[in-house]
């Protein structure tokens, strides 16, 4: 499941470097994926929920 996860960033990732004015209007489908919506879990989990560098998110 990772790799579909991982798949999903790259692909994002090379379609904004290609395109800097592109606008994604709908993400909502891809971030409610159960695969990414279970990898974000088990990264939270691993983590501790602590937050990020900025202290918030």
């Amino acid at each position: 499941m990772r790799n579909k996860v991982r798949e999903l960033q790259r692909s994002l990732y090379r379609a904004a470097k290609a395109d800097p004015e592109r606008c994604f209007h709908s993400l909502y489908d891809k971030v409610y994926r159960s695969d990414v919506l279970w990898e974000a879990w088990k990264r939270v989990k691993a983590n501790g929920g602590v937050p990020g560098n900025d202290g918030e998110s």
